[in-house]
């Protein structure tokens, strides 16, 4: 694979020397690309000799004056390690003064960043919202790790250790855009159901299962649909994103936009019940006590079994216990195709958290544990199983 292989000025520099090697080794064709700071730190001869090229770096003494077009044109995949708080947030906000960050808005392909930086600057809102943007743009993160750092503090920041970037490396390598010509139907977050102009019932559905299966969709090639309920995120990047606030609302925009979806996820956390009849002022407070009665929503994934046809149909059981077989019986009274069960009501996994951990149920009879990981990850293994499982159904055609 012709990788770039960008280099930010921090102390973590010298690592992209050990870097090089380890792709070089693997086979890769390395083009490194260093800015003014990282030469501060690391000289160019060194990467110059691991990668067998001449290290571009300075925007004004290339031999050709569109150097960063014919780099971007020609590799496939970039790698910025260090990415530092500097250039995180100059990539972030499209700024391009140096060799770097002009190949980078020149560039089309996967993109791979390697954060580092004092424990404060990661934490600081700039960089959480900078990295937050690059994430939304389908690049991948390769966390940093938690340690002693260069400033003397310990904590997240230092940057990834260079054999954990060239396995990330080689992941993306082989990852294919296995989605290109689905579209891809995923609804997420909670729905909102009003008792009154200003009261609703709700649930603590975050969105972040969904919205990562959205982002993973649309970096493997599928034109993606997300129906999402109120969230406090934003949407992915080349994501359709369509918002609405009740059942009956993400029920109509599913079956309007379910014409030419050939998989269907229901990742969303759809209220159980609500207030058939609306009142139309706000229910005053009084020292009796308040009834209220309740009608079942309509279930969406149930109707969706109905009208599965050629499509793959993905939906999603929040348990709080007996998980597997919760996931099963779903699996077969909706008449799906795989049910993603995710045990809720724990801070570290499932609603509202950043970590996932799920079991998948398919209608061939797999069984398939997915550890914990970041939803991202989640979602990224969530695909590679829906593909297989498709596979495994045409072969029994």
């Amino acid at each position: 694979m012709k990788i770039v292989l960008g280099v930010g000025g921090g102390i973590a520099a010298y690592k992209s020397a050990e870097l090089a090697r380890l792709l070089m080794q693997e086979g890769h064709q390395v083009q490194a690309v260093m800015t003014a700071a990282a030469q501060e730190f690391l000289r160019p001869m060194t990467l110059a000799a691991l990668t067998g090229r001449r290290v571009l770096a300075d925007l004004f003494a290339i031999e050709n004056a569109i150097d960063h077009i014919r780099a971007a044109q020609e590799n496939e995949l970039m790698v910025v390690a260090p990415a530092t708080a500097d250039l995180l947030g100059r990539m972030a906000n499209g700024l391009a003064d140096d060799f770097l960050t002009t190949l980078y808005l020149a560039f089309t392909g996967p993109v791979l960043l390697a954060p580092s930086m004092n424990v404060n600057m990661l934490a600081h809102p700039a960089v959480v919202a900078n990295l937050e943007t690059l994430k939304r743009r389908g690049h991948r993160i390769v966390e940093p790790g938690v340690g002693y750092l260069a400033c003397g503090m310990t904590g997240p920041g230092r940057m990834a250790e260079p054999e954990e970037i060239a396995a990330a490396v080689g992941r993306e390598a082989h990852r294919r855009r296995d989605l290109e010509g689905e579209v891809v139907l995923i609804t997420a977050g909670p729905t909102q159901e009003p008792l009154d102009p200003v009261r609703y019932i709700t649930n603590r559905s975050s969105g972040k299962m969904g919205y990562a299966m959205a982002e993973e969709a649309a970096a493997r090639g599928a034109a993606v649909v997300l129906i999402s309920g109120p969230v406090a995120l934003r949407p992915p990047f080349g994501v359709e994103l369509v918002t609405v606030h009740t059942a009956a609302e993400m029920r109509r925009e599913v079956l309007d936009r379910l014409g030419p979806a050939t998989i269907v996820i229901k990742a969303a956390a759809v209220a159980d019940f609500h207030l058939s009849r609306v009142p139309p002022q706000k229910m005053k407070k009084t020292a009796a006590r308040l009834s209220l009665e309740l009608d079942p929503t309509p279930d969406i994934l149930a109707e969706l079994g109905g009208r599965k046809g050629d499509r793959l149909l993905i939906g999603f059981a929040a348990e709080t216990e007996n998980l597997v077989e919760e996931a099963r019986r779903k699996l077969r009274v909706k008449n799906c195709d795989m049910v993603v069960g995710n045990l809720v009501g724990s801070a570290e996994v499932g609603f509202e958290a950043d970590l996932n951990e799920v079991v998948l149920v398919t209608s061939t009879g797999e069984t398939v544990t997915v550890p914990r990981a970041p939803k991202r990850e989640v979602a990224e293994r969530i695909f590679d199983e829906v593909l297989k499982l498709r596979l495994a159904l045409h072969a029994a055609q």
